[in-house]
């Protein structure tokens, strides 16, 4: 079954909620008055997921609501957010997203049964993840000033594999490409898994993800980091050069967490839950777990987190469009 085939019967399933979400939302002074449910669109154990949990437990702690979080995975996170989208805006639903998200709105412009910005209102941007290009052991540049050099000397020579099409790993090598004016063969793999395991095994030379991804297989000795698409070095691997200092253009590319709430939650209970979040993220605890998986924590006003999902948005829709990305 295809992704839209897929999420035009969720929809038909949760019509009965449409009307539900006609129901008067609670004000703030009342809520949370039952358990609040927190959709991550991804499975169990990702970085996206061990976030969400990590920085909603402190929020429990501080305020001793009680948050269940489920996992809705599917259809590049389509089907979760299609939930949430659906939900009763009463507060009780909240949804985790990425930097897929952003590129979806571009990818599934007028092809989901939700709109992925003016669905929903933006919480908090928990943090930031910049992201590592690593190439295999039997690739001859050892930076990417060579890099470069070697894929201008061999255009469509060199493969580059992705978690899929629209992940941020894709699109960040796509706007690498763009900058940099090189020629390479983009392979999409369901899942980081699969794609790390080709890149182990020489099958494609270059591989993009997130630090707490690559980094063991780096220390491992089974792949080569070659560039972090940061301003500055991360503390959980300092040792890796941004791609700017190894001798690449200045790039900052990253995946995000981000929490949202359905676009007819009062905003009363947003500021809310959003000055929770920011003080969770606060503590030392989260800031050490953060730094730990290569994650910048943030934890900033619905806002702020507004105004960076909407140039998210208008950055990889340009990207988009200039490479002729299409979704599966």
């Amino acid at each position: 079954m295809s992704v839209l085939r897929l999420l035009r019967f969720a929809a038909l399933g949760l019509s009965a909620l449409c009307c539900g979400a006609m129901a008067q939302a609670p004000a703030a002074g009342s809520w949370p008055n039952k358990p609040i449910r927190w959709i991550v669109p991804y499975t169990p154990g990702g970085i996206t997921d061990n976030a969400t949990r990590m920085v909603l437990q402190q929020v429990q702690q501080q305020t001793g609501w009680n948050i269940v979080v489920d996992n809705k995975p599917g259809a590049n996170s389509l089907l979760g957010a299609d939930l949430a989208a659906k939900a009763p805006p009463d507060g009780y639903t909240f949804l985790t997203v990425i930097a897929a998200h952003a590129a979806n709105a571009t990818l599934y412009a007028g092809r989901m049964p939700f709109d992925p910005v003016k669905s929903f209102t933006p919480v908090s941007l928990v943090g930031i993840a910049p992201l590592l290009l690593t190439v295999t052991n039997s690739f001859p540049a050892k930076d990417m000033k060579e890099l470069i050099a070697y894929a201008k000397a061999n255009p469509g020579k060199i493969s580059f594999g992705s978690s899929g099409i629209g992940a941020a790993a894709h699109l960040t090598t796509e706007l690498l490409k763009q900058t940099t004016g090189v020629d390479m063969v983009h392979v999409p793999y369901k899942g980081t898994a699969p794609a790390m395991q080709d890149a182990i095994g020489g099958n494609i030379q270059i591989l993009v993800d997130t630090p707490s991804s690559l980094m063991p297989q780096v220390k491992a000795g089974k792949l080569k980091a070659l560039g972090m698409f940061s301003a500055k070095r991360l503390p959980a691997a300092p040792e890796v050069p941004t791609i700017a200092e190894s001798g690449g253009p200045p790039l900052q590319s990253s995946t995000w967490v981000m929490f949202l709430a359905g676009s007819g939650v009062p905003r009363d209970i947003v500021n809310r839950m959003a000055a929770e979040v920011a003080k969770a993220v606060a503590t030392p605890d989260i800031q050490n777990k953060f730094e730990a998986l290569g994650i910048e924590p943030v934890g900033n006003s619905p806002e702020l987190a507004a105004k960076f999902l909407n140039d998210e948005i208008a950055k990889w829709a340009k990207v988009i469009s200039t490479a002729g990305v299409k979704a599966e």
